[in-house]
C-alpha cells in the first residue's frame, strides 16, 4: 500500500473551532463517515451466510481506500460506541484494549455519525483482519525497544520511528530505523525537543523532535541490512568524540 493518504484531523470539532480549523475538521469528518459507510458494504459484500464469516479481502478494500490510520481511527470508534450498546460483552476484552490504544476524541453526537454499524463478530473479524494486514507490513514497535523511552539518552543509539510520524508511503521499515546523533532532544530531561538523526537505510540526515521516536531499539532486532550503517556511524562518532577531547586537552 504505497498511497499518501488525506489528512485525519486528530482533534474535536469544539478544538477545531477554537484553532480556527474547521474546514480541516469537515473534510476530515465526512471522510470519517465515508469510511464507516464502505466497512459497512464490505462487510456485507463478504459476509459468508454458510458460516456467518466475512471472506479474505474484506479489510484490504477498505484499507486501500482510506488507509491504516483512518480505518483504524473509525475502528476505535466505533468500539467506543459499541461499548455504550447493551451488547457491549460481545466484543472481547483483547478488541477493546486495542481500540483504546488509539485516541479518538469525544465529539458528542458526531462521534455516532462515523461509528460503523454492524454485529459484534463482524466488526471483531473485520478488525482482525485490519490488524493482521498491519502486521504484515512488519513495522517496528515499542514491542522492539528497550528500557524506558522517557529516562534514555537517545545520543549513539538506533531509534524507532513511529509509524504514525510518517506518512503511510513511507510505512516500511527501512524509514523507521535512525542514528541519533545529537540535539537537545536526546536528552531525557532537556527542555529542549531536537533530535538530529541518520537514517540507517538511506543515509538521510533530518531533525525530528523527540516525541517522533517510540524509544530505542532492542538491537537483537537490527537487521542486517542496517548493521553495516550503524557501525560506520559508530566509527566516526568515536572519532569525532577524541577528537573533541584532544581539542580539550590542546587547550589546558
Amino acid at each position: 500500500m504505497a498511497a499518501d493518504f488525506p489528512y485525519l484531523y486528530p482533534y474535536s470539532r469544539a478544538d477545531a473551532r477554537d484553532l480556527k480549523q474547521m474546514q480541516m475538521h469537515e473534510d476530515s469528518f465526512r471522510l470519517n463517515v465515508d469510511c464507516a459507510r464502505a466497512i459497512e458494504r464490505a462487510v456485507r459484500e463478504h459476509f459468508n451466510d454458510a458460516d456467518e464469516s466475512l471472506s479474505d479481502g474484506c479489510a484490504q478494500s477498505v484499507l486501500e481506500r482510506f488507509g491504516f490510520k483512518r480505518v483504524n481511527f473509525v475502528l476505535a470508534n466505533s468500539l467506543q460506541e459499541f461499548r455504550k450498546s447493551v451488547c457491549k460483552h460481545l466484543v472481547c476484552d483483547e478488541t477493546y484494549q486495542w481500540g483504546r490504544g488509539i485516541f479518538v476524541p469525544p465529539d458528542g453526537m458526531y462521534n455516532r455519525y462515523y461509528a460503523a454499524d454492524t454485529a459484534a463478530g463482524l466488526l471483531e473479524a473485520f478488525i482482525g483482519q485490519a490488524r493482521d494486514a498491519y502486521q504484515a507490513l512488519g513495522l517496528f514497535g515499542p514491542e522492539h525497544c528497550v528500557g524506558d523511552p522517557q529516562e534514555q539518552d537517545f545520543k549513539g543509539k538506533v531509534l524507532v520511528m513511529r509509524p504514525d510520524t510518517l506518512r503511510e508511503s513511507c510505512w516500511d521499515p527501512h524509514d523507521q530505523l535512525w542514528y541519533g546523533e545529537g540535539g537537545f532532544g536526546c536528552s531525557p530531561h532537556a527542555r529542549g525537543q531536537a533530535v538530529y538523526a541518520t537514517c540507517l537505510s538511506d543515509g538521510e540526515k533530518t531533525r525530528w523532535n523527540r516525541s517522533d521516536f517510540a524509544g530505542v531499539l532492542d538491537e537483537q532486532y537490527l537487521p542486517d541490512w542496517a548493521r553495516e550503517k550503524l557501525e560506520e556511524l559508530r566509527g566516526v562518532q568515536q572519532e569525532q568524540d577524541i577528537g573533541h577531547s584532544m581539542d580539550g586537552m590542546t587547550m589546558e
